[in-house]
């Protein structure tokens, strides 16, 4: 008996891995991430198979469920939203595995920023302008660790991507106007690659009215940077200047 940790994605079925495909049709014991896995997902399950949605559950009784499926001798897939990395609570679910004599394995799935980024038809890198990629939150229920909070990591003017904090638009907008400029673009993508997918572009000075009016409370990124702007020096990978060894073997 096995645990599958597998990443359900942004929402479009269609941006499954086949693993994870493979995995869903299979599966006799699933547990899902509630809101956050679209019914598409959901549809790649048997019908036959034990559905719990975890956002009714604590996590003891999740791992119950474990628990009991190992007595059964049958396997799990944990069903995540986006990739299972990313502020996906695994760790302690791992723990607990861990002490339960559980195996378990770990199919990973495109992240929430990456689907915005394709929403956006962006790169979130750009030559001299930003080569980091930065993907956080603010504080909420869950702290930050003072070094972590937003007005230090925008003093390196990477490009941000901010998960959970659509509720906090305004003041994300002020705090890093100093930082990167009343004009920087910023943009906000709610449930990226869902069909009701809503993109709201503007700057620093703009976003946070411009999306306030649209209600959006949850399943939202927020994307700031220079990077996301088009006007903006190219990339030197398909300079003439470049060799051939420098294409096959490095990146811009």
């Amino acid at each position: 008996m096995i645990v599958h940790f597998v990443g359900a994605g942004p929402g479009d079925p269609e941006l499954l891995t086949l693993r994870a495909e493979k995995l869903l049709r299979a599966c006799r014991i699933c547990v899902y991430a509630g809101s956050l896995v679209s019914a598409g997902v959901l549809a790649l399950i048997p019908a036959d198979a034990e559905r719990h949605d975890s956002a009714r559950m604590s996590h003891d009784e999740v791992v119950a469920v474990y628990r009991d499926a190992k007595r059964r001798g049958i396997d799990v897939l944990r069903l995540h939203s986006g990739d299972p990395s990313i502020y996906g609570a695994t760790r302690e679910q791992m723990n607990a595995l861990d002490e339960l004599g559980i195996p378990y394995d770990v199919c990973p799935g495109v992240s929430a920023f990456q689907a915005a980024a394709a929403a956006l038809c962006t790169e979130l890198t750009a030559p001299e302008v930003s080569q980091t990629i930065v993907l956080t939150r603010t504080s909420g229920r869950t702290p930050l660790p003072e070094e972590q909070e937003l007005d230090k990591l925008a003093r390196s003017r990477a490009t941000l991507c901010i998960f959970l904090s659509i509720e906090k638009i305004r003041e994300v907008a002020e705090t890093l106007t100093s930082h990167y400029g009343a004009d920087c673009p910023a943009a906000v993508v709610h449930r990226a690659s869902w069909p009701d997918q809503k993109v709201i572009r503007g700057t620093l000075a703009d976003i946070a009215e411009k999306t306030e009016p649209e209600g959006i409370r949850t399943q939202a990124l927020i994307v700031v940077g220079q990077a996301l702007g088009r006007d903006i020096p190219a990339s030197r990978l398909y300079d003439a200047a470049f060799s051939h060894g420098h294409r096959k073997g490095e990146k811009p």
